[in-house]
């Protein structure tokens, strides 16, 4: 019986075929081309191809067979049993060794200097100063481990060490040609790097151009990624960066604009999953991560995504967290999923920020957020705040909703949990379709203090207690048309009295109108318009 042959040989010798297929056609084309202006196409720029295993100077003439050339070009590779283009050169080519043992350092420098695809074959290999990549000197730079080689940092500082020259913004008018030529895209794929140092950290970029870092995990050092001063157009996908003693992604006292943060897992790393200190934020997008425990209880209050311009100059804006798991650890003091703190050093407000379609809990306080204007935050889950899941502090311009607010009891024995949102001295704000369910809050489910200008709508709330709404010095604002239900009952047992609808205190130009409710309605004749409520009870609704 004949063989049958593999997939991948018919797949290569398909490929082979089209390329003679076309390049005959194209050859014939210019011959009949010749053929009729009478004289054979010359050599041009516009006519040059390069072709592997060719001279770099070969030009389209009718006496070259370009399809024999290209035959010889796809073949000669697969004819010395590789498919790894010239270009590209392997660490142990230059004397590394990848037994662990030892100091590759030098060897894997030296491979660095001649630029192009260095390839780590399976090993582990130990370093003890920082590969140094200046990306004006070794040009264009990738760094493949193929998922099966370990990079060990047995010294302090980054492991991997970019340096660029870029200095413009993302506008490409504004990049210089050598950045084209040599700097563009330095990449790093399938690599495990692994500190063994208590300063070891993982890499570290500087004034690049389109950092690109995929398929890679980072464990066991400081900071796993560390971003300064400048670099543009970053891109962080399908990668590990986890069990690290600092933070996993840094943005430490950058300028930088353009990164994206997805598909990627982000996990205990005692000072926060993505940081973003001092410097000069503008589009970053976190997109379907898995973002959990990034909090040590021994250490200083931080966040799963922790975003801070008290000390930035410009501050941090136009961002998006969305699609993502965040969660863990209601342990750790003062933990949070994502904490926006949005004044500048100069005392402005940024933002520009939302917050969509994540799964957020297990923690202190799921989400807050401090000076801030212009955030939308819709279409989220949250459960297992310890304290409240949503606080917003001298906010403005926010939308809130709608989101679902559950406090599972399938979780109650991993807290306790109470949950519950609360604005404070915020304006201009609204909430509209909310569902909370057996929230347990201090105060109430929703607390509301200190605030202008809220529109309230269309929340359903069941299972909270003591109170629902809390209206405390709120004004020009309006709540309606929401439906308000205490803590349950079981079959038979006496109405639970106790539950507060809706609490007002010293309140102005307050509007409450078409809410039905179960308890009472709590609020002054004076500064606030009560009517249209429905308040429900065992035996009788009766209008309020």
């Amino acid at each position: 019986m004949r063989d049958t042959p593999s997939i991948q040989q018919t797949f290569r010798e398909t490929v082979i075929w089209s390329v003679i297929l076309l390049a005959g056609t194209a050859h014939c084309g210019l011959c009949r081309a010749a053929e009729t202006w009478g004289t054979p196409p010359r050599p041009s720029a516009d006519m040059t191809v390069a072709v592997p295993g060719l001279p770099t100077d070969f030009a389209l003439r009718p006496k070259v067979s370009v399809s024999q050339a290209l035959l010889t070009a796809v073949l000669e590779p697969a004819a010395a049993g590789t498919a790894t283009p010239p270009e590209a050169a392997s660490v142990k080519s230059f004397g590394a060794v990848g037994d662990g043992i030892q100091d590759d350092t030098a060897a894997i420098q030296r491979c660095v200097a001649k630029g192009g695809v260095i390839l780590f074959p399976p090993g582990t290999y130990r370093i003890t100063t920082p590969i140094e990549v200046r990306l004006g000197e070794t040009g264009w730079i990738a760094f493949v481990g193929n998922g099966t080689a370990r990079l060990v940092m047995n010294g302090a500082g980054p492991a991997l060490r970019f340096v660029g020259q870029h200095q413009g913004t993302a506008d490409p008018k504004t990049v210089q040609p050598q950045v084209w030529q040599r700097e563009r895209m330095p990449l790093v794929d399938g690599l495990e790097i692994v500190g063994n140092h208590q300063e070891a950290c993982g890499i570290e970029a500087i004034q690049t151009m389109q950092l690109t870092i995929t398929r890679t995990l980072i464990r066991e050092t400081l900071h796993a990624i560390r971003l300064h001063q400048r670099n543009r157009n970053v891109i962080i996908s399908d990668c590990h960066i986890y069990h690290n003693r600092g933070i996993g992604v840094y943005l430490d006292d950058v300028d930088l604009h353009q990164i994206n943060i997805v598909g990627s897992h982000i996990s205990y790393n005692h000072g926060g999953g993505i940081v973003v200190r001092k410097g000069y934020l503008r589009n970053l997008q976190v997109s379907g991560c898995d973002i959990e425990a990034n909090m040590s209880p021994d250490g200083e209050p931080t966040a799963n995504i922790l975003i801070d311009s008290t000390e930035s100059l410009y501050g941090h804006a136009e961002i998006a967290i969305t699609g993502c798991t965040i969660q863990h650890t209601l342990k750790a003091s003062g933990s949070a999923n994502i904490r926006f703190i949005g004044s500048d050093a100069k005392g402005r407000w940024w933002g520009a920020l939302t917050i969509a379609e994540n799964v957020l809990s297990d923690v202190v306080t799921n989400v807050e957020i401090v000076n801030a204007r212009g955030v939308s935050i819709v279409g989220n889950t949250f459960w297992g705040a310890g304290e409240e899941d949503l606080v917003l502090r001298n906010c403005r311009n926010i939308v809130i909703g709608p989101n679902s607010f559950d406090q599972n009891p399938n979780y109650a024995h991993q807290g306790p949990y109470r949950g519950g949102i609360r604005l404070e001295e915020c304006q201009d704000c609204v909430l509209n379709a909310l569902q909370l369910a057996d929230i347990n809050g201090r105060e109430a489910a929703i607390v509301l203090k200190n605030c202008s200008g809220l529109n309230v709508t269309n929340c359903q709330m069941a299972g909270c207690g003591p109170v629902g709404i809390l209206l405390d010095h709120v004004s020009l604002s309006r709540v309606s048309d929401n439906l308000l239900r205490g803590p349950s009952r079981e079959d038979g047992e006496p109405e639970d009295r106790t539950f507060v609808a809706m609490r007002a205190r010293s309140c102005r130009n307050l509007v409450v109108t078409d809410n039905l409710c179960e308890g009472t309605i709590d609020c002054p004749s004076e500064g606030v318009l009560v009517g249209k409520n429905v308040i429900l009870s065992s035996d009788t609704s009766q209008d309020q």
